[in-house]
């Protein structure tokens, strides 16, 4: 799978787009940076619809800082003139930094007050050269979150690995799978996802099938829905089509069609 593209549901409108490896020094804070940029014609816009991983996203543009919450269904911004973000898909881990309360940002953003990281950014994202000034932000956003914390506790490292399993194994289709993985309790695990994700354990599961899920109507319109909704651990192509208006809006056969 082009993981690149998970949870884009246009890429073909995209911007241009990197996404960018988390260097060691936050490795436990961050999945991965992205980074579009986009210069669109006077009197256009461009629509990004994404179902986005179920996490925090820390996000810069030229004016502004902020953490974007976790979301509970697909979001969609619309792009005009010339631009830049600079992103990180934040591990659990890292969202004490930004509250304690991850829940209470569900849907929403939170401004942070940071003017010297925003001037470091913005700084960098002059310079002229594509891979450079994606490489410097990147450091620049790296060392600030460093310093915000120098230390990472056990429970936020397993919240880490709760996040992963969930992410990485699409056998695990039940909240009891993953806590028989880590050894821990169902309790425990919806513990550490109120307080570090902001979703339950239960909703991540959902979100990764519904990512797949959709990844392969997309790109596979040779395969048929019903085994889709199989391969996806949904019990009919009709609980399939039941998470697809609920969270995104649209079947996944006008899905197949528009994409």
């Amino acid at each position: 799978m082009d993981h690149d593209f998970k949870g884009i549901l246009y890429p073909a409108r995209l911007p241009t787009f990197h996404r960018l490896p988390a260097p060691d020094c936050v490795a436990d804070l961050v999945q991965w940076f992205w980074i579009p940029e986009w210069d669109i014609a006077p009197g256009r816009s461009s629509r990004q619809q994404v179902l986005s991983f179920p996490a925090s996203n820390l996000a810069i543009q030229r004016d502004v800082v902020e953490l974007a919450g976790p979301t509970t269904k697909a979001t969609q911004q619309d792009l005009e003139g010339r631009g830049w973000a600079v992103g990180a898909l934040l591990h659990p881990a890292a969202v004490p930094v930004f509250t304690a309360n991850p829940a209470g940002l569900q849907d929403s953003r939170l401004e942070i007050s940071a003017p010297g990281l925003l001037a470091a950014v913005v700084l960098a994202m002059e310079n002229p050269d594509g891979d450079t000034r994606r490489g410097q932000a990147v450091d620049v956003v790296a060392r600030w979150l460093a310093e915000q914390l120098p230390q990472v506790s056990d429970e936020a490292l397993l919240t880490n690995a709760m996040a992963a399993k969930i992410a990485g194994n699409p056998d695990l289709l039940h909240v009891e799978d993953v806590a028989e993985e880590l050894a821990v309790s169902v309790r425990t695990l919806q513990r550490l996802a109120k307080k570090y994700v902001g979703l339950g354990p239960s909703a991540l599961i959902r979100r990764r099938r519904l990512q797949e899920a959709a990844d392969r109507v997309r790109r596979h319109p040779e395969v048929d829905l019903a085994g889709i909704a199989a391969e996806f651990g949904y019990a009919d192509q009709s609980h399939l089509a039941n998470d697809f208006q609920r969270f995104l809006g649209f079947t996944p056969s006008s899905y197949r069609q528009q994409s």
